[in-house]
């Protein structure tokens, strides 16, 4: 009796502190979401890409080592940078400063810009080319607590690679490290490479194919769903908000829509 006693205890205590812990880090990320360093056009985002409860989700903290996947402009980075300033460390996988192609060496140069303009909000956030002599060949192995990608492989599944970026994040994360994936999702029953090309990508073909590289799903939300999402426009996923690639036409609508329908899933690596 009083053994069964004694381990109630335990993990009455063990609830409490991990309650505590979540409670803390809620606190800090609503500090860092509504910071004034945020730029407005982000902001304007929260509403479809959902962030606290994203990475809440992913059970990030703020003592952890990071490894943001190709950060574009620096949407999420705005967050977590600040949020790991202190106790974490983040790298970023990014296009670097020669790549082939202008418009994302441009992205990445304004990126750099952006993050050694404000130091004192952003800390020092360390930059590793994505592709360079093979996908994350900088980042030692069984280094990072969690890597985080964001809307990112429809585009390994066009461009080739798909299979050996998920090996990647499974070399660099330590065992039992976290994999973050949010993606747009395409109808159940899609055809994989036709879907990629509108920028959506099957879910069950994602997580059997992550699943495959070494890892395991233990949790999914719909937090960033969207039903109105039909997924049938004339340039793909490209065409709804932010981007509006058909520019005016049918604008109106597509911002009815909103941003896309998104799949939003925690995996873990295996030992």
């Amino acid at each position: 009796m009083k053994l069964f006693q004694t381990i109630l205890a335990m993990l009455a205590s063990f609830t409490i502190t991990t309650t505590v812990m979540a409670g803390e880090f809620s606190a800090e990320l609503d500090s860092v979401i509504q910071g004034t360093h945020r730029d407005d056009k982000n902001v304007a985002r929260d509403v479809y890409r959902h962030p606290k409860e994203t990475l809440m989700l992913f059970d990030l903290q703020s003592d952890m080592k990071v490894l943001e996947i190709l950060p574009g402009r620096g949407w999420y980075t705005e967050i977590l940078a600040p949020l790991l300033k202190d106790k974490g460390e983040l790298t970023v996988a990014s296009f670097g400063d020669t790549h082939p192609t202008k418009y994302l060496r441009n992205i990445h140069i304004d990126f750099m810009k952006k993050m050694n303009a404000d130091t004192d909000t952003y800390g020092k956030v360390t930059t590793v080319v994505f592709n360079k002599a093979g996908y994350l060949a900088e980042i030692p192995d069984n280094s990072m607590d969690i890597v985080v990608t964001f809307r990112n492989t429809h585009n390994w599944i066009r461009f080739g690679g798909v299979e050996e970026i998920y090996a990647a994040f499974n070399r660099v994360l330590k065992p039992g490290g976290i994999l973050g994936v949010v993606q747009h999702r395409a109808n159940a029953g899609s055809e994989v490479k036709a879907s990629a090309e509108k920028g959506y990508v099957p879910e069950s073909y994602l997580i059997n194919m992550v699943e495959d590289a070494g890892f395991e799903l233990v949790k999914k939300s719909d937090v960033n769903a969207n039903l109105k999402d039909s997924k049938d426009y004339p340039k793909g996923v490209w065409s709804l908000p932010p981007t509006y690639r058909e520019k005016d036409k049918d604008r109106e609508r597509y911002t009815a829509i909103g941003e896309s329908d998104r799949m939003t899933m925690k995996f873990i690596k295996l030992n």
